[in-house]
């Protein structure tokens, strides 16, 4: 199974495209380092308060791979800089 983890955020406090980045990089970072996901921004890349992210996971059972873009998910909303807007889960 591929599973696909698409997330939008608001960032409230970002008042130039560098804060953005800042938060982007950080939300990325953490994806990488605690889980085994390939993780990209992936829209709004020139609107300095809005990102979006896309990750994504491959396994041969669907309730694994569902349970790390769950975890994926949570720890992003875990990063008080920003605000989940949109998240949706997809599936090859």
């Amino acid at each position: 199974m591929i599973g696909f983890l698409t997330v939008e955020f608001f960032i409230y406090e970002a008042q130039s495209l560098k804060d953005k980045r800042s938060v982007v990089q950080k939300a990325v970072h953490r994806l990488r380092q605690r889980l085994n996901i390939a993780v990209s921004e992936t829209g709004h890349q020139d609107l300095w308060q809005r990102a979006e992210i896309s990750m994504v996971t491959v396994s041969s059972d669907k309730i694994i791979a569902e349970k790390e873009l769950q975890r994926a998910l949570a720890i992003i909303t875990s990063i008080t800089e920003l605000e989940v807007t949109r998240s949706n889960i997809e599936w090859l």
